[in-house]
């Protein structure tokens, strides 16, 4: 969140270099605080709305400054959230003008320049738009955070937030003081909105992700768990290959749009990739069914960090996978299998609900017999056997500097990164795959 820190800064330094340089307008103290607070949330509102246009654009150069294409969504999600949020309070502001006059009367007010012809009629526009528009933010956001509104309908309504945004900096370009065009405020606003602008026109072109993209057909299904998918999938050579432990956005269906899911496979050199797939809702459900052999697919990417090369050799490594997390592992262990040589002394924790019926123990396993420096210890939730950071820096590695790689339920990388924070303080390095998009 260092970025969207950063991005307020700079928005709230600039609004202050103007208030300075202008002296606050003039007027009564009440009308003063009203007309900064509806100017400061207006620009905070649009400044972070420009930044999530940019970031979802998915910008392959931001990966590795913000740490992965995952991470980078997490920044576009709690960007639109803030700036719905600072949209609420600017619209909030506005509608207490009444109060403020109750409170300060009306010769305090500050004194607002006279326009004529087209851009007043540009002013009224953007008043008009700007209020409509707020409004279908807002229903977006409730939308966004209800988890259980579907995706399939989700998705084309999202698409709809570029126009939004364009009728929104429409709004603010047009009412935003002209002593600001002059100013540090104004050039900052100008750089965002021009930004902003540019990613959404990409984004309603259907620009996005363009260049990434490889068509294929679905080589072969399976059903490793009742829950479970299987999919192997053969490219074309327009794909230009992925390193172990990335993700894809995979296509089956036009309509239904592309879903990220972590490659399960490592590289060979064949365009072959495999994507273990859970079935966490409408559409992954019944995934098995409403695809078939020979299928087309369309694969976009490769995306994410999650990359072994970039970990401490001088750390002990220790792998956590929760479930279907264990995907970018299986991923590593596939592409470690090449060059044993090349493998680092690692333990690889695996939780799962039930160990007597989980099919992918015995593939993590037997991956693991060719590779004697990995060492797999499973916890099985039915039998009570819960990972705790205690069990991770038992007496065999707690005595170095540890990098941790986890990957699965929120809650328990939450929780873990927070125990084993306390417990080793500077020797933790933690790397977590923050796979939720939505």
């Amino acid at each position: 969140m260092r970025l969207l820190s950063a991005v307020i800064g700079m928005v709230v330094l600039a609004w202050g270099w103007g208030m300075w340089a202008n002296g606050a307008g003039g007027g009564s103290t009440p009308w003063v605080i009203y007309e900064q607070a509806l100017l400061l949330s207006g620009l905070l509102s649009i400044a972070l709305m420009s930044v999530a246009m940019v970031l979802a654009t998915r910008p392959v150069l931001l990966e590795r400054p913000l740490g992965g294409m995952d991470r980078i969504y997490r920044v576009h999600k709690w960007s639109g959230m803030l700036a719905v949020g600072f949209a609420a309070l600017h619209w909030l502001i506005e509608m207490s003008d009444d109060l403020v006059k109750s409170l300060a009367g009306r010769a305090g007010r500050l004194h607002e320049i006279e326009f004529s012809g087209l851009i007043e009629n540009l002013r009224d526009a953007g008043e008009e738009v700007g209020e409509f528009a707020i409004y279908l933010v807002l229903a977006m956001l409730v939308l966004s955070l209800w988890r259980r509104f579907p995706y399939r309908w989700w998705r084309p309504l999202h698409k709809a937030m570029p126009a939004l945004y364009l009728l929104l900096a429409f709004h603010a370009a047009v009412l935003a003081p002209l002593g600001y065009w002059r100013q540090p405020v104004g050039w900052v606003l100008a750089l965002l909105l021009a930004s902003g602008t540019t990613a959404a026109f990409l984004s309603l072109a259907g620009r996005i992700g363009r260049d990434n993209r490889a068509g294929g057909v679905v080589e072969s299904i399976s059903t490793p768990a009742p829950d479970v998918t299987e999919v192997v999938c053969r490219l074309e050579h327009g794909w230009p290959g992925h390193r172990a432990g990335q993700f894809a956005f995979v296509s089956f269906d036009r309509f239904e749009g592309a879903h990220p899911f972590t490659i399960a496979s490592a590289d060979h050199g064949d365009r072959r990739l495999s994507f273990l797939i859970k079935g966490l809702g409408d559409y992954t459900r019944g995934l098995s069914r409403r695809i078939s052999k020979g299928q087309a697919v369309t694969v976009e990417g490769p995306y994410g960090c999650f990359d072994l090369d970039r970990g401490d050799g001088n750390a002990r490594q220790i792998w956590i996978a929760g479930g279907i997390g264990v995907t970018p592992f299986m991923a590593w262990l596939d592409r470690l299998r090449s060059d044993p040589v090349r493998a680092p002394a690692a333990r690889l924790h695996y939780c799962t609900r039930n160990a007597a019926a989980d099919p992918l123990i015995e593939r993590l396993a037997s991956m693991c017999v060719d590779l004697p420096s990995i060492s797999l210890q499973v916890h099985d939730a039915s039998q009570g056997e819960y990972l705790s950071a205690e069990q991770i820096i038992s007496a065999d590695e707690g005595n170095d500097r540890a990098e941790i790689w986890f990957c699965g339920p929120r809650g328990l990388g939450e929780s873990l990164r927070s125990r084993l924070g306390a417990l080793l303080g500077s020797r933790l390095r933690f790397h977590q795959e923050a796979f939720e998009l939505r």
